[in-house]
């Protein structure tokens, strides 16, 4: 994957022994006729200042859609994070910030870096928690999410990281069966009763 790089398609082609280009070529010739083909480009950068009004509205669709399955826990129409404390993060290498960027930014992931060390317990690990994801509602089914987990997986091989975790809320059946299409298995669940007060 080309992740990071700014590739014109045709220019990645390049890259692919004479069979496989055959392939590509078809493909392309079908995104020409579309007029796609050189104008599709993968950029995953770290986000910056520059990004963050886009990432707000982004982080507003993501919390329309865990008030929508859980309204008795998430309020409407506002974020987890206001811009200041978005900025904050930016500089923070702990908790880096992802984004999609084609021209605009289409998605994002919040990332969050954490070792255990001498633990009495448990054994040393370090584990990078995706603290959310997020795939624009217009760029959805254009694999800018794949694009970006695979992006997050691969930082997290790079810092030397054991594993990948993050939480799925119950009744978000596409987050979950998006994480599941990239390999995730539950690692424990997070029960709960609600009581009549």
């Amino acid at each position: 994957m080309f992740c990071g790089r700014d590739l014109p398609f045709s220019r990645l082609l390049s890259f692919f022994p004479t069979k496989m280009r055959d392939i590509n070529g078809m493909i392309c010739n079908f995104a020409k006729k579309y007029e796609i083909c050189d104008q599709l480009v993968i950029r995953i950068r770290k986000a910056n200042r520059g990004d963050t009004k886009r990432i707000i509205g982004l982080l507003h669709q993501v919390n329309m859609v865990h008030h929508t399955i859980r309204p008795d826990l998430f309020k409407p129409h506002t974020t987890k994070y206001d811009e200041q404390e978005l900025e904050s993060m930016l500089n923070d290498d702990c908790s880096p910030i992802f984004v999609y960027d084609d021209g605009d930014v289409r998605g994002y992931a919040f990332c969050q870096v954490s070792e255990v060390k001498d633990h009495q317990l448990l054994q040393d690990i370090k584990t990078l928690y995706v603290d959310d994801i997020c795939v624009d509602e217009c760029a959805r089914g254009q694999h800018v999410g794949r694009a970006l987990f695979e992006y997050v997986r691969d930082y997290a091989r790079q810092i030397g990281c054991r594993s990948i975790t993050l939480n799925v809320w119950e009744g978000n059946e596409a987050a979950l069966n998006f994480y599941r299409r990239m390999g995730m298995q539950v690692q424990k669940t997070t029960m709960e009763t609600l009581l009549d007060n």
